[in-house]
């Protein structure tokens, strides 16, 4: 891990973007090449880029992962009649998609965490063991409750649905609140407390199994919460983001096997994907850690609640 840490800190600024981009065009490319695709399907989703790149840039902006997006998005246009894609086949497209948004996103997050320009008042710098402690102890643990949950799940996934939108509605509405009081005047924590640590281990498992469900779960879960406890936006959003590209990946492989995923709907969407999740990360130290933390707890809060809206009954 030292070693690992030492090379990628050598590496000038913006390198390990430009390297990972690279993986990214080459699996893409491959993808082009292996998938079955229809011309004319492609052609009538046309609008699907536009998704991707805002889709990416509000889940690399907040860390909560491109599900908070893409499945409100693909269950509208189900409603709507405009493309049928099935409940597992919206969390496959999905996974599949973030594989290219979010990775794009955590290769610039982890860039500037190599690459951090001096704190300013009231904010504080990030600790690369702080941020790799967060992300590899979860991914622990959720990895494995994920995998376990995609092959041998017997949820009631509405009743899991409704239960845990309506646990983001109180998350949302909580980082709004501890923004604009408890944490308006209050310095960003310059270190990972064992406390905090120790939440978000237990949050670990119920979030990867969440992921599993949904494709979202497990970087909400963690986003929020290091939001809350007021860390700086490095911390929350970009160790999220990095625990919620690595599970994409590893999700998306199940769903290729188990044939759910909707290859036209990634080809278009996952190039803009990543082109979201490299413009995320400028926009959210743009906006600053106040609006952002506001403007992340408002979209929970109301695509938590069209989702139960559009679920009730």
């Amino acid at each position: 891990m030292a070693a690992t840490q030492s090379g990628l800190s050598a590496l000038p600024q913006g390198r390990l973007v430009w390297i990972g981009g690279l993986g990214l065009l080459i699996a893409y490319a491959a993808l082009c090449l292996v998938v079955p695709s229809s011309p004319e399907l492609m052609l009538a989703l046309w609008f699907l880029p536009g998704v991707g790149v805002v889709g990416a840039i509000i889940a690399n902006t907040s860390g909560t992962g491109g599900g908070v997006v893409f499945v409100p998005v693909f269950n509208a246009l189900r409603e709507l009649d405009v493309m049928n894609l099935e409940p597992l086949q919206v969390v496959g497209v999905s996974m599949a998609i973030q594989s290219f948004g979010m990775t794009m996103g955590a290769l610039r997050w982890t860039d500037r965490l190599y690459h951090q320009p001096q704190a300013g008042a009231l904010e504080a710098q990030v600790r690369v063991r702080d941020f790799f402690a967060v992300a590899l102890g979860v991914l622990a643990l959720s990895l494995p409750a994920m995998l376990v949950t995609q092959r041998a799940t017997d949820f009631d996934q509405h009743a899991v649905l409704m239960a845990y939108k309506g646990f983001s509605i109180l998350l949302g509405i909580a980082l709004i609140a501890s923004t604009w009081t408890v944490n308006l005047a209050r310095p960003e924590k310059d270190r990972l407390e064992r406390g905090d640590m120790a939440v978000l281990l237990l949050l670990a498992i119920p979030g990867g199994a969440l992921t599993a469900l949904f494709s979202v779960g497990i970087g909400e879960l963690v986003a929020l919460y290091l939001f809350i406890r007021h860390y700086p936006v490095l911390l929350c959003t970009g160790a999220a983001c990095l625990i919620s590209s690595v599970s994409v990946i590893a999700g998306s492989v199940w769903h290729i096997g188990a044939g759910t995923i909707q290859w036209e709907v990634v080809l278009l969407a996952g190039p803009a994907a990543a082109l979201g999740g490299f413009l995320a990360r400028p926009i959210a130290l743009w906006l600053g850690g106040r609006r952002l933390k506001t403007l992340d707890g408002a979209w929970i809060v109301l695509s938590a609640l069209y989702l139960l809206w559009l679920n009730w009954g």
